[in-house]
């Protein structure tokens, strides 16, 4: 007597368990081999293909090959034709949520070695900044594969979409600020503008950049207050990002007495020129020259550069240059101008023979 079950005999259920137990067995076989294999090759190579294959490899479960292996199996086996969409709509599916979640592996696996690679140099602060696009990327990707995963199941998603579609830009109207504010997010953290721990100036604000969310973006201003911008309105304004510059450029004018011999204003700019050399380290002469004959004094406008960015060098080499020009202004007899400006007084309301006064202006 020949038993069947499900229309199938007990010899081609055999059969099928048999291949879906090899097929099992044969895929997670190889995919031991290949993560061993991927696991040597890796460890003697740099590249970074080999470690994301090795990385999804790993995030291969085994209920996924047993459910795909079941299928193989199921192959065997004659069913009513509803049962065997129903098996290919569960096998499918169980690809397609295998398949997320290696895309979502590859994002993870993507933004590690971001931060990894952002370790030690000076935008290290930014690598937290690709958690925004990690969250959208990693939101897309299990979106798009639910909605693949409905549509295989039978569902009519294109009245789903076409509703979050309707729904979405009715929340989009509603929430346009916000929108606005987490684009800009995105275009701080893809264009780089500044990141974490540079110090800008936006506007009348400056300070140092202390956080960079999906809103807004903090300084910290020196003194102590933190400054909070919308990054929407941030990213319209000019920013000043002093912790990007290589050198600083210094520029001042000299301002000499009229009566000054015309020789002595001739060593003015050598003068100049050697004391800002003198600083070779932290300081580079560019030009100093007798710009104009003013009002009150002969005008020198000087400028040169500082080396190093930092706020305090500059600071120090320009008060040593000064000081410098002063003494040497005053070790050739050279009086440095300052406005002045007569007082008479009229002669009716004198009651005395008191002189004319000359007064500093004020």
């Amino acid at each position: 007597m020949r038993l069947v079950f499900m229309g199938n005999s007990i010899e081609e259920w055999g059969t099928a368990i048999a291949v879906a137990i090899a097929a099992a067995v044969l895929m997670y076989v190889a995919r031991y081999l290949l993560v061993h294999r991927l696991s040597a090759i890796a460890a003697r190579t740099e590249t970074r293909v080999d470690d994301w294959f090795l990385r999804l490899l790993k995030s291969t479960y085994t209920v996924f090959i047993l459910i795909f292996a079941l299928y193989l199996g199921s192959l065997m086996l004659e069913f009513p034709r509803k049962y065997e969409i129903w098996l290919w709509r569960v096998a499918v599916s169980a690809m397609l949520i295998q398949a997320a979640i290696w895309a979502d592996t590859a994002v993870r696996t993507w933004r590690g070695r971001y931060r990894q690679a952002a370790m030690g140099t000076e935008s290290v602060a930014s690598a937290a900044s690709t958690a925004i696009i990690d969250f959208l990327l990693r939101l897309v990707v299990w979106v798009v594969f639910l909605l693949m995963v409905l549509d295989n199941l039978g569902f009519n998603i294109t009245t789903l979409v076409a509703s979050l579609g309707i729904g979405g830009i009715a929340v989009a109207l509603a929430v346009q600020n916000i929108l606005g504010d987490l684009l800009a997010s995105l275009s701080i953290v893809l264009d780089k503008p500044f990141v974490v721990g540079d110090f800008i100036i936006v506007g009348e604000f400056l300070g140092t950049v202390e956080y960079i969310g999906l809103k807004t973006t903090r300084l910290r201003g020196l003194g102590g207050d933190q400054v909070i911008f919308a990054n929407g309105d941030i990213l319209k304004a000019r920013i000043l990002n002093q912790t990007r510059m290589f050198t600083r450029r210094a520029a001042f004018f000299l301002r000499v007495h009229y009566s000054t011999d015309p020789a002595k204003l001739e060593e003015i700019p050598g003068m100049v020129k050697d004391i800002i050399l003198a600083h070779e380290d932290t300081a580079s002469f560019e030009r100093a020259h007798l710009r104009e004959l003013g009002e009150w004094s002969l005008n020198y406008e000087v400028i040169y550069w500082i080396k190093n960015p930092d706020y305090f060098v500059f600071m120090d080499t320009q008060q040593s240059i000064l000081l410098a020009v002063l003494r040497g202004l005053k070790e050739r007899g050279i009086e440095v101008a300052f406005p002045a400006r007569m007082v008479i007084r009229n002669p009716f309301d004198c009651q005395d023979d008191s002189p004319v006064l000359n007064s500093p202006a004020l």
